[in-house]
């Protein structure tokens, strides 16, 4: 009983040993030809512009936040779908409660404004 976590242990140690052998080699084996072309920033294939720290709106944050939120919780729904039949009425009045929430969610941050982009 007190060993049943020892191969657990022993593959966690083995993909640690390998992650740090992959580095080792790539810092030893790998080129070493620094340029200024390979030193520059790079932004999706355009020349940078400005400064690298520039300010973002709230509404950006928020948006994004936002998102992930509904992604996530639509993401509930993929098991719900599987085991539609076998849950039967229960599961549906279940699955449309968690809807009502989200939907009143939304009309909340639609009403505040979060999803207006100016």
């Amino acid at each position: 009983m007190k060993f049943q976590y020892v191969p657990v242990l022993i593959a966690f140690g083995l993909g640690g040993l390998v992650a740090a052998v992959f580095v080792a080699a790539g810092m030893f084996l790998g080129p070493r030809r620094p340029s200024p072309v390979k030193e520059a920033a790079f932004e999706c294939g355009n020349p940078p512009s400005g400064p690298a720290w520039g300010r973002f709106s709230v509404k950006f944050y928020l948006t994004a936040i936002l998102f992930i939120v509904f992604d996530v919780e639509v993401v509930f729904m993929y098991p719900w779908a599987v085991l539609f039949r076998p849950l039967g009425v229960f599961g549906l009045v279940e699955m449309s409660v968690f809807v009502l929430v989200l939907t009143v969610g939304l009309v909340y941050v639609w009403r505040k404004g979060a999803l207006e982009w100016d």
